[in-house]
């Protein structure tokens, strides 16, 4: 990829999710500074690593095998992060860019937590987004909602 630019929304009011595709995902994170991942989506594996910043980052991904992804799962740093990922798409940007939110819904150790993703082309497009009124604040810049930092976030 090289570059990845996304904002985060709370989620006001939760849509119908049973008509919209489902991935499910399981991740680990073998460094949080800089950010090293391992993912399961579905059936596919890969490690990824990603840069500092909020709005936008480096972010690259690297395919991975089942039996290295299982190998590597098992060296994680923290909490494992299980969820499901619903792919929702909202239509076109001013620039007519098809948009998805990628709305997260977590289990086990955080199943009251969800939020949504977009990704964009460009800065510009991110910050002239104009969200459907189901999403609620912008927490892109709230280091709460990273699963980096989930993964490492201490439970009770």
């Amino acid at each position: 990829m090289g570059q990845e630019i996304e904002r985060k929304f709370l989620i006001k009011n939760m849509p119908q999710l049973n008509k919209y595709e489902c991935r499910h995902l399981v991740q680990g994170y073998l460094c949080t500074k800089p950010t090293i991942r391992v993912r399961k989506e579905d059936n596919e594996y890969y490690m990824t690593y990603k840069g500092s910043g909020f709005i936008s980052k480096e972010e690259y991904n690297l395919p991975l095998t089942k039996e290295a992804y299982e190998s590597l799962i098992k060296k994680s740093e923290g909490n494992i992060i299980s969820k499901k990922r619903y792919l929702i798409p909202i239509g076109k940007n001013k620039e007519g860019n098809e948009l998805t939110v990628e709305l997260d819904v977590f289990e086990e150790p955080f199943e009251s937590l969800c939020f949504a993703e977009v990704e964009f082309l460009s800065l510009e497009e991110a910050n002239s987004f104009e969200k459907p009124d189901w999403l609620g604040d912008d927490v892109t810049d709230n280091p709460e909602y990273y699963n980096s930092n989930l993964s490492r976030k201490v439970l009770s």
